[in-house]
C-alpha cells in the first residue's frame, strides 16, 4: 500500500477527485493549506490606488489517498493531467508525493491492511 498527497491548486480539486473516481479510486480527503515553493508568492492588488503588494503564502489544496502500489502510476497519471493548466503547465501546478503505507486499520471492523481499503 501506498499513500499519495498531491498539492494542487484549489480551483482543480473538482478535476482532480472525478480524475481519481474514474481510475477507480473512491476514497480521500482533501483539506485547504497555505504555504509557499519555488512559485514564492503571488502579486496581488490592495487598496483603491491600484497598489500592489507580494504575498509569500499562497492557496493550496491538499488531496490525500491511500491505493494498493498496482494503483499508483495510474493515480499519479491522473492527478497530472487533472491538475496541470493548459498547454506546458505553469508554476504553481502542484507538487505529488508518495510515501509507504505501513499498515492500516478500519476502526468499524478492526480489519487491517489492503482489506481496510
Amino acid at each position: 500500500m501506498i499513500c499519495i498527497e498531491a498539492v494542487i491548486r484549489p480551483e482543480r480539486i473538482g478535476a482532480v477527485t472525478s480524475a481519481l473516481v474514474d481510475v477507480g479510486v473512491p476514497g480521500f480527503y482533501y483539506y485547504n493549506v497555505t504555504g509557499q515553493g519555488r512559485q514564492a508568492g503571488v502579486e496581488v492588488f490592495v487598496g483603491r490606488a491600484g497598489q500592489t503588494s507580494t504575498r509569500s503564502a499562497v492557496q493550496k489544496t491538499c488531496i490525500r489517498t491511500v491505493v494498493e502500489d498496482g494503483l499508483k502510476d495510474k493515480v499519479i497519471d491522473a492527478i497530472i493531467e487533472a491538475s496541470k493548466s493548459p498547454g506546458e503547465g505553469a508554476i504553481g501546478d502542484g507538487k505529488i508525493f508518495v510515501t509507504p503505507m505501513l499498515d492500516l486499520a478500519r476502526v468499524r471492523t478492526n480489519e487491517r491492511g489492503e482489506a481496510a481499503l
